[in-house]
């Protein structure tokens, strides 16, 4: 964000207002909110965000072994996610093995 801070700021200031409005209307308490935040780092591959909202969740009143939960949760859907969309999209694997392979992104 720094970069968009610098460059973009008006856009850097929508999202200062988007986190206002989120905190403003959030229908859920502090320990949910840091347990979703927490799976959403960890599937975005944040390390900061991860460890931001791990302690977050610990000062929201969470344990080792419901982060562990949310941890595995996470892995677990994720793997079936990833299972489900690599099935659809190589589902004619035969055909593709064969050449028969049509991708927009090659040109």
């Amino acid at each position: 964000m720094r970069m968009l801070a610098e460059m973009f700021p008006e856009f850097n200031d929508m999202l200062a207002k988007m986190d206002t409005l989120l905190a403003d209307k959030r229908p859920v308490d502090e320990k949910t909110y840091q347990f979703i935040c927490f799976a959403l780092s960890i599937k975005g591959r944040s390390k900061p965000c991860v460890l931001k909202h791990f302690k977050g969740a610990l000062d929201a009143g969470a344990t080792v072994e419901e982060l562990n939960w949310i941890f595995a949760l996470t892995m677990r859907e994720a793997a079936g996610v990833d299972d489900c969309w690599t099935h659809d999209v190589i589902g004619d694997w035969q055909e593709i093995a064969r050449g028969k392979v049509s991708c927009e992104c090659q040109k």
